[in-house]
């Protein structure tokens, strides 16, 4: 055992510790843990930020950006897909269209986009952002396609498929819900959706590591993209997003995350009206679904509350956990298809908030 770690551990057993004490052993445990997930090739590479009271508490990179030129993991530069955590990116866009009067999240979608089928049922802006409008998920190779499609064109994945339930009585999670989204995003903005939020998101938050994944066109700093097979790392499959910006295609890094996560903390921020909204898990039959608009809504094992999402795409796996109480950001991400890590994270997580294991 590390002779430190041994003596930290000895200390607090004695009950004289110290917060000071106590938060530099939750660093070495989390630390130690992260490493040892690169160490037993579980994740190629890996990139942790975390903020608490509006500073980096901790922030560092494990593993390799590219494993075959062995490039280190910088949480400030390197570029990471960060796939369903683009829900919170583009929720916070979709607020501010609310906030503007551009849309209004209980208005039927055919007021947006008249050119989509008619279904069964009408449903609504805040049904989709909340996945409770009954669109379906992805089918068999769906989730990795590799056509140059824009939002509109990639309707017709699922534009001729009926509902699953009734809008409002059923929950299914699905990033076409986000497709339909970003089009009426697009439709009454009058400009691209990618533009929208860069200009009323990205820049005003100073996210300048944040961008669209265009494919053939990534950034310099960018990770390579992983998957995990019983040999070993090998490069993913290639992908085209451009479709699906909204629910999976953005690219970003843990401290860019972070910094988008510190805005969630600000009480005035979110006790708006508007905002509030996108942080309350809807309920559905009297159980809750522990999903907002574009954000999980949920608590630990331990009964703390938090927001924010876990994200899994071709090639990145990320975790970004707003924790309001304890006035804390987590952002992690991975160059790699889902590695299977998230309990191992989570562990880390409750070291940072506390919970050292003696």
């Amino acid at each position: 055992m590390n002779p430190i770690l041994k003596y930290l551990k000895n200390f607090f057993a004695s009950r004289r510790v110290i917060v000071g004490d106590k938060e530099l052993l939750g660093k070495i445990q989390a630390d130690q843990i992260l490493q040892k997930l690169v160490d037993d090739n579980r994740v190629p590479g890996l990139a942790i930020t975390v903020r608490k009271n509006n500073e980096i508490y901790f922030e560092k990179g494990y593993g390799f950006a590219d494993v075959e030129h062995q490039s280190p993991i910088d949480p400030q530069n390197t570029i990471f897909r960060v796939a369903s955590v683009s829900k919170p990116i583009a929720a916070a866009a979709l607020a501010k269209m609310v906030e503007e009067g551009l849309l209004d999240l209980d208005t039927s979608i055919y007021k947006y986009i008249p050119y989509f089928p008619k279904k069964e049922f009408d449903f609504t802006l805040r049904q989709l952002a909340g996945h409770t409008a009954g669109i379906r998920g992805y089918r068999g190779g769906e989730y990795g396609l590799n056509k140059p499609m824009g939002i509109r064109e990639s309707l017709s994945l699922f534009r001729d498929d009926d509902l699953l339930f009734e809008p409002g009585k059923g929950f299914q999670y699905t990033s076409f819900d986000w497709v339909l989204i970003s089009l009426a995003m697009q439709e009454v903005s009058s400009m691209p959706f990618a533009d929208y939020v860069r200009e009323r998101i990205l820049k005003p938050n100073g996210l300048k590591n944040t961008f669209p994944e265009v494919p053939g066109d990534l950034p310099p700093n960018c990770a390579t993209f992983y998957s995990r097979g019983r040999l070993g790392f090998r490069k993913a499959i290639q992908v085209n997003n451009s479709y699906k910006l909204a629910g999976g295609g953005y690219l970003s890094t843990s401290s860019d995350i972070a910094r988008f996560g510190q805005v969630y903390l600000d009480s005035k921020f979110r006790e708006n009206k508007i905002q509030s909204q996108f942080l309350t898990s809807g309920v559905i039959n009297g159980t809750p679904t522990y999903y907002g608009l574009g954000w999980q809504v949920t608590q630990d094992r331990l009964g703390r509350n938090y927001y924010g999402h876990v994200g899994n795409g071709v090639g990145g796996y990320a975790v970004f956990y707003v924790y309001p109480e304890q006035d804390m950001v987590f952002s992690i991400l991975m160059n790699c298809t889902n590695p299977g890590v998230l309990d191992t994270l989570e562990e880390v997580i409750e070291l940072f908030l506390g919970e050292v294991v003696a």
